[in-house]
């Protein structure tokens, strides 16, 4: 674990807690007899502390961003590509502990375990360090990429577009799907379809915003 430590920047106090955030479930339920704890609860303790310092570092940081802005931009730095990608970056697949069927089918890459993992780590440096242990792990692992997530998903059709196109020929189209509200503060409904298939769906305060919504949701349903 020293060697993870190092990648972590980051010395445990209490080594157990480390243990028990890389811990799936499946190897806690084959090791009953031996005590062993899975991260389950670890990782819900360290969804909330990375939703709540992502938050406020785009509070402080973009104050031109409206509030509908700052969610999607926060979703996207905490989304399971994001941390599916610092799982990778520190190799953490190596230090998993899974049950010998996980294991078998491919668990210690699975992006969904990873980036559940990194989510337990950051509870874990939180109970051992205190909010700025953790704040730093975030900052360096996470928010380092704020400026480069924010420039490329200002434009999600395109996104979507782009991807679409590398799979092959195929017919991408947008729809309202409702509106609602006072003239002033309507908001609106889209949907967007691939071949008459939707595939995501979305609200905004004007009908190019709901078109943005809905392929940012159509591009998380496709984990792109």
């Amino acid at each position: 674990m020293h060697e993870l430590e190092k990648k972590l920047g980051y010395d445990f106090k209490d080594k157990k807690l480390l243990a028990t955030a890389l811990t799936h479930s499946s190897y806690a339920n084959e090791n009953r007899k031996s005590g062993a704890e899975c991260n389950e609860r670890l990782e819900f303790l360290g969804d909330s502390v990375l939703g709540m310092i992502v938050a406020s570092y785009l509070y402080k940081t973009y104050p031109e961003l409206p509030e509908g802005q700052m969610t999607r931009f926060r979703a996207d730095l905490v989304c399971e590509r994001s941390l599916h990608r610092v799982a990778e970056e520190l190799g953490l697949g190596e230090y998993i502990r899974l049950g010998k069927g996980e294991e078998q089918g491919g668990g210690r890459t699975r992006p969904s375990i990873l980036a559940d993992a990194v989510e337990a780590v950051i509870a874990a440096v939180f109970i051992d360090g205190g909010f700025i242990a953790a704040k730093g792990f975030i900052d360096r692992f996470i928010l380092t990429r704020a400026s480069a997530v924010k420039t490329g998903s200002a434009d999600y059709k395109t996104r979507l577009q782009e991807y679409l196109q590398r799979e092959g020929t195929q017919e991408i189209t947008y729809r309202m799907t409702g509106e609602s509200g006072p003239d002033h503060m309507k908001t609106f409904s889209a949907e967007v379809c691939l071949n008459g298939k939707v595939l995501g769906s979305g609200e905004g305060h004007s009908k190019k915003e709901a078109e943005q919504a809905a392929a940012r949701s159509a591009i998380e349903a496709l984990g792109i």
